[in-house]
């Protein structure tokens, strides 16, 4: 089993849904998507692989959006996904992916990364 989980090892949801991974088993990459962000591509990748919109995948309660200047139209997918690569501390987390099998979840609550475990 090959999982990916864009984690951030200061948020307790993170740290959590990375524990219930591993206790399962299993060793997924670890992408630290602040020191290393996801591309806009891989951005809407993940939208549609979680089957949500981009901007679903928005922390709004972040400074960095509250106080963004030059916020893109949330309704444009593309645009709005090119902006959270320049500004990743905005991408909801975390985010486990299973590519061989075209799905992901949102580890909030971590609970929820039972859907991808063995």
């Amino acid at each position: 089993m090959s999982l990916t989980i864009y984690h951030n090892p200061r948020c307790s949801k993170s740290r959590k849904t990375l524990e219930l991974i591993q206790d399962a088993g299993v060793s997924p990459a670890i992408v630290e998507y602040l020191n290393a962000p996801p591309a806009a591509e891989r951005v809407l990748e993940l939208a549609t692989l979680l089957g949500l919109s981009v901007r679903e995948l928005l922390r709004r309660n972040e400074a960095e959006f509250k106080g963004a200047a030059a916020l893109p139209d949330l309704d444009d997918d593309a645009a709005l996904a090119q902006w959270i690569a320049a500004n990743p501390k905005v991408l909801e987390r975390p985010i486990v992916v299973d590519d061989a099998n075209g799905i992901a979840v949102i580890g909030r609550p971590p609970e929820n990364v039972a859907k991808l475990l063995p």
